[in-house]
């Protein structure tokens, strides 16, 4: 099959979900809830399918494409194309992509029945689908960066989308504003490479790099202080990819993402938006395996999120603000094995996360609908009797964010810590042993939420009980679809994707030799089923263990540990509690800060000088001059006979002594 076939298929993927978007938002109301959920569907579908058909050409005959579809513009020599490159690594994301936004769309019919935002909710997950299509295919920063703000848009009305509520409209513009502090990095970093290597194509950035490397250029941001241009371009991305994919600190924004509808919440934190920074970091790889201390910052930034937020998991009543702080501490691992030169392994984490994550969201919203829309874990208990197949498919999800063998997450989560255990990049130690006890907090937090739900004793209100059931099967159907994955997929690609030779992701992905630990601990691997059994002896899956049986000792065994453990340490259990403090400080600091700024402006910019100065000033300036002027015209004749004989006398005096 020729460039052009897989050209036209990439067309249809990427571009189905906008005509969905299109028809129901515009048509919406004309077409009605059902045709407008059914047209999406079929168009995302459509999309799903041809994105398996492109894997099949990608993965098993070996074709690839890189070309121009469209000139946006031209600016001097340099052009704004958009355009695609189809290779291993843009197709295994719009495959996953695909995938989780056709079974959110699915799981929404049940979801979102009744609410009067219905069309309008299909048509942003539709446009949101398409944006993030847009980001992972595209073959240039110009058309990454449209993808790129067009993902944090749609997700900022996805948040707001019930705009009558102030958390909702708070969420949203937190959200908003976050992402453009790292954008405004993002953008820096762009434009620092169109201006030093004259294009924003990857293709030809990339073939530059050899010869950019060798001549190893600076530039002083400091005087006196030399800093390597690629290590500046590195760490401008990083920071784009920071707010994004929620790294500290700009990582607040994503448990208030979770005002928005459960959908929302699995769309945006499981394959798409949050994933967004990763993907760039790895499609960058060529640029950040040039600079040292830029892979270090990535892998300092990412193991300590990846403990830090979730410890403060271990303190939430919320369920879906668990999965939130849970998203939160996986980014922090993929970035962690970003950072230790693993770009695979953090990859292979995003694709198994995608799926374990998605069914975790889904599961809480099932939750969620039987428990009339209450989200607080105290108020729920022993709903496995009422709820089992949610029970069934968020204890497999469960089981994968904890790393259990022989579920998905294990394969890709343990691969990350061994790779950050091998890694020789400054920092790497002290990474280790953030990512490591780590494994121990993600399956206390995740059992916590799992046994707090679906065991112990029933807490929730009688009148809830009595309508207390098993979810619709258009919501229960996506868990199945999800959970398989979350089960297989693990053992299914650790070998290719790993330890393949060729690798899975191909030249797609760029490793430099005295970075690359994963060609290791490629000696010691002896198949998916081998490591599995091998995981008895290691710490990671002795730590995962000890967090699952504390999590039901404290809240199966002995129900007053959490409470007595709470009122003893309660510093620890406040600091917390109050999330690290980063809410607080970026209140007191940035908004409260930006708001006297703001109001100081307004006082000596807007009073004093612009109305006190400009408006009010010129018009006491008129009115002096009025006041004056008015005695010119007194109406007495020896007034103007007056000023006559004075003119005259300066005339004449002027005339003379000139």
């Amino acid at each position: 099959m020729d460039g052009n076939s897989i050209h036209n298929i990439s067309m249809i993927i990427v571009f189905a979900p906008l005509v969905g978007a299109i028809i129901a938002g515009f048509f919406g109301k004309k077409l009605g809830p059902r045709m407008s959920h059914q047209v999406t569907i079929f168009l995302m579908t459509i999309a799903f399918v041809l994105a398996m058909y492109l894997a099949k050409l990608v993965f098993m005959d070996g074709q690839t494409y890189n070309g121009t579809i469209y000139t946006w513009g031209v600016s001097g020599s340099f052009q704004f194309n958009v355009g695609f490159l189809i290779d291993r690594l843009s197709t295994m994301m719009m495959l996953c992509v695909t995938f989780v936004s056709l079974a959110v769309h699915v799981y929404s019919i049940g979801y979102m029945h009744g609410d009067p935002g219905y069309q309008r909710f299909f048509a942003y997950i539709s446009l949101f689908t398409f944006a993030m299509l847009m980001l992972v295919s595209a073959n240039n920063f110009f058309q990454l960066f449209f993808g790129w703000e067009g993902v944090g848009l749609v997700s900022y009305l996805l948040i707001g989308f019930w705009f009558r509520r102030d958390n909702a409209n708070f969420g949203s513009l937190k959200a908003f504003l976050v992402n453009r502090v790292g954008d405004f990095g993002f953008i820096l970093g762009i434009s620092a490479i169109l201006n030093y290597f004259g294009s924003v194509d990857y293709q030809a950035v990339f073939d530059q790099v050899p010869q950019f490397a060798a001549s190893n250029p600076t530039l002083s941001i400091i005087p006196g202080l030399h800093w390597s241009v690629i290590t500046v371009i590195c760490i401008l991305l990083f920071i784009g990819a920071m707010g994004k994919s929620a790294q500290m600190p700009l990582h607040v924004w994503l448990p208030e993402s979770m005002e928005g509808p459960t959908p929302i919440s699995a769309l945006i934190h499981a394959a798409t938006m949050v994933t967004a920074g990763v993907f760039m970091v790895s499609r960058m790889s060529p640029l950040f395996e040039l600079s040292q201390n830029a892979l270090s910052l990535v892998l300092i930034i990412g193991s300590a999120g990846a403990l830090f937020t979730g410890l403060i998991a271990i303190v939430q009543t919320d369920i879906k603000r668990v999965v939130a702080y849970s998203t939160l501490s996986q980014l922090g691992y993929m970035m962690a094995g970003l950072g230790a030169s693993a770009f695979s392994a953090g990859l292979f984490h995003l694709f198994t996360h995608a799926c374990f994550k998605a069914l975790l969201f889904l599961g809480a919203g099932s939750v969620i609908i039987g428990m009339h829309h209450e989200q607080d874990m105290r108020k729920m208990g022993n709903l496995r009797k009422y709820m089992p197949i949610t029970y069934v498919c968020f204890l497999i999800g469960a089981l994968a964010l904890s790393a259990i063998p022989p579920f998905a997450g294990y394969y890709s989560k343990d691969a990350i810590i061994e790779a950050v255990h091998a890694s020789t990049i400054p920092g790497a130690t002290i990474a280790y042993w953030c990512v490591l006890l780590g494994a121990f907090v993600t399956a206390l937090y995740t059992f916590r939420a799992f046994f707090w739900t679906f065991h112990t004793q029933e807490r929730m209100s009688d009148k809830v009980r009595a309508h207390l059931k098993e979810s619709p099967w258009v919501v229960w159907a996506p868990l199945v679809a999800l959970a398989i994955p979350s089960i297989f997929l693990g053992m299914i690609l650790v070998g290719p994707m790993l330890y393949g030779k060729p690798p899975l992701l191909g030249d797609a992905i760029y490793v430099a030799p005295q970075y690359n630990v994963l060609a290791e601990m490629a000696k010691e691997y002896h198949g998916p089923w081998s490591m599995a059994f091998h995981s008895v002896m290691t710490l990671p899956f002795w730590l995962a263990v000890s967090g699952v049986f504390v999590a039901w000792l404290a809240y199966c065994g002995m129900p007053s540990l959490p409470e007595m453990f709470a009122s003893r340490l309660r510093w620890a259990h406040a600091t917390l509690t109050y999330k690290f403090g980063f809410d607080d400080f970026n209140q007191f600091f940035f908004v409260r800060g930006c708001r006297r700024i703001a109001g100081w402006c307004y006082r000596v910019g807007d009073q004093m000088i612009v109305d006190g100065f400009f408006v009010n000033g010129s018009g006491r300036v008129v009115q002096w001059v009025s006041r004056v002027s008015r005695h010119l015209q007194s109406g007495y004749l020896y007034h103007y006979a007056f000023a006559m004989i004075l003119g005259l006398v300066v005339f004449l005096s002027w005339l003379v002594l000139g």
